[in-house]
């Protein structure tokens, strides 16, 4: 069967084992007889970089490159793993791609995000997006002990919920001129995205005589999410975790 799956938010950590459970056992179950795996940000809840000697990350790797032996998997950046890197991807064999990436998908060209570029309305998260990008402000993160980077991440993921419960529901979500702006300029009809935890697939109308579909992906909690594209159906998936 010709299939490609397309996964996001799992937010990993060793907090929620269920979570990293049903992640092992969707890598294994669909590590044959899929054509790709993409994994569209926020694998982890925290990654402090690929130096991590912590027995949960190597967990983690294992189970990635025991399915990328028989599968491709791709996988972009999150808002929360930013810091995985090229050493990471050597010892899963996971391919890192740049935020946006597009892709054929059995003919029909798709941009893939993660989505938090997208809410523009959030400024003060865009600011700080910026920052965390940068190579400059990276290099000097991993340079700082593990400890050290741990306790960094913790407190900016504290300071992030903080934040967050303070902002109206909008501003989290994607606005939709910066979506129409992606597909306009990528020249596609096609995005999937995850970042703002409302799953849903959405007509929208790009230009006078052309509709876009723009496919979220869930987070996993309760419930995991998964997007399964064929050659002629995208079909959103929900299962109990």
């Amino acid at each position: 069967m010709l299939q490609t799956l397309f996964i996001s938010d799992l937010h990993l950590d060793p907090a929620r084992p269920h979570i990293t459970a049903a992640c092992f056992e969707f890598l294994k179950s669909n590590a044959h007889g899929t054509d790709a795996i993409y994994i569209l940000g926020d694998l982890f809840e925290l990654w402090i970089g690929d130096d991590d000697d912590d027995p949960f990350a190597a967990a983690c790797v294992a189970a990635l490159r025991a399915a990328t032996r028989h599968t491709p998997i791709f996988l972009l950046h999150g808002n929360r793993d930013f810091l995985l890197s090229t050493e990471f991807a050597e010892r899963t064999g996971v391919r890192l791609l740049p935020d946006p990436t597009v892709i054929n998908l059995y003919g029909k060209a798709t941009v893939l995000t993660h989505g938090d570029a997208l809410c523009t309305a959030d400024r003060a998260y865009q600011a700080l997006r910026a920052m965390v990008r940068s190579p400059v402000w990276q290099r000097d993160q991993l340079a700082k002990p593990i400890d050290a980077r741990r306790a960094f991440g913790a407190a900016l993921r504290a300071q992030s919920q903080a934040a967050n419960a303070n902002k109206a529901e909008y501003i989290m979500d994607v606005d939709e001129h910066a979506v129409r702006a992606i597909l306009l300029s990528h020249n596609v009809r096609r995005i999937i995205h995850g970042h703002t935890h409302r799953p849903g697939v959405h007509r929208l109308q790009v230009a006078e005589d052309t509709v876009a579909e723009r496919c979220v992906l869930g987070d996993w909690s309760t419930y995991g999410w998964l997007l399964r594209v064929t050659p002629t159906h995208t079909h959103l998936e929900r299962f109990v975790i």
